[in-house]
């Protein structure tokens, strides 16, 4: 069974819909609660990557019944959404 539950590992993984397009990158993880960053910028990226919380008002809460697997480079989001 793939993973589902986000850790702060899993920050700086980018984020996809079923069809493998990307909607945007993990920027913080929280309490369990991962948080989408929809057009990160460079700095943010590595920021991120670093385990260094960027989370800001533009960033969006991921829900985790929405994810269908998480990989070792990015979160893949349901198809049924």
């Amino acid at each position: 069974m793939a993973q589902r539950t986000l850790s702060d590992d899993d920050q700086g993984k980018r984020v996809v819909n079923a069809n493998g397009d990307r909607i945007g990158m993990i920027s913080d993880v929280r309490g369990g609660t991962g948080y989408v960053d929809p057009d990160p910028g460079m700095a943010e990226r590595i920021m991120s990557k670093l385990g260094w919380s960027d989370r800001d008002d533009d960033d969006y809460p991921l829900d985790e019944s929405k994810i269908d697997a998480i990989t070792g480079d990015e979160v893949r989001l349901k198809r049924d959404l």
